[in-house]
């Protein structure tokens, strides 16, 4: 076996930086509960060709957040994982089948505008009952967009779990959610194993994050872990509307021309 498979044709320098980005991406996220995911998914969005990006994220994800999943087991919040489930098979399905790409940019704007209503203003007790709807909403737009790790740590957050279950039971419902995608992904026809082994060395790499960021999450107390979350979530979502706002700016100014 070619030792050039573990770089999918990248070339050793970006496969590099990439396993050394799955650490880091995965430290933050087991250390501050999210965020790691969405760096993933920028980088891999520059380097990548665009038909690769959401599943080659969605598999690196998955075991990211197996992972982790396996590391904080006793600490899940079992109660929302089979109505999660049973929606995100519904929205991962819907996604599937369409055949018309939603814009990528009001998707942004509108997952960006979710996330800081979470933040800024207290969700009605409907969103605390319903993971099923989060579950089915959240995988929908990951068929199309990827990176809803943000929205799903938004429903998580409305739960007020504290840190441990908070990413315990968000690294669950986001392993279900990758799962069902890369499946979807499988059955559309996408080539995995051309990027099977350094999507491999990423997971494993990202899996050391994991243990490392397991650490920092215990040596933070609640407040502190809260008030991360937020700044994070905060920066997140501006993002997300900045690249929706310049996608959409883009795009008008192209059809105008």
């Amino acid at each position: 076996m070619a030792i050039d498979v573990f770089h999918a044709g990248l070339g050793w320098p970006v496969a590099l930086a990439l396993i050394t980005l799955s650490f880091i991406s995965s430290l933050i996220t087991a250390g501050f509960g999210i965020g790691g995911g969405a760096v993933m998914l920028a980088v891999l969005a520059t380097l990548l060709p665009a038909s690769a990006i959401v599943p080659v994220h969605g598999l690196v994800q998955l075991g990211s957040n197996a992972g982790r999943t396996a590391i904080f087991l006793r600490y899940i919040h079992l109660d929302i994982v089979l109505p999660f489930f049973i929606g995100a098979l519904i929205g991962i399905a819907l996604g599937g089948a369409f055949v018309i790409q939603l814009d990528a940019g009001i998707i942004q704007i509108g997952v960006g505008l979710f996330v800081l209503w979470s933040i800024l203003f207290r969700p009605p007790a409907f969103m605390r009952r319903s993971s099923a709807v989060a579950g089915g909403f959240s995988s929908f737009l990951t068929m199309f967009f990827g990176g809803t790790g943000p929205f799903v740590a938004s429903y998580v957050k409305t739960l007020e779990l504290d840190r441990m279950k908070h990413v315990a039971t968000h690294a669950t419902l986001m392993t279900i959610q990758h799962l069902l995608k890369t499946i979807a992904f499988g059955f559309l026809g996408f080539a995995f194993s051309t990027w099977a082994w350094l999507v491999g060395l990423l997971i494993v790499f990202g899996f050391l994050g994991t243990v490392v960021g397991r650490r920092v999450l215990l040596r933070i107390d609640e407040r502190r872990f809260k008030f991360a979350l937020n700044v994070i979530l905060t920066v997140l979502a501006l993002r997300l509307i900045y690249a929706g706002g310049v996608d959409l700016w883009f795009d008008g100014s192209v059809t105008s021309g």
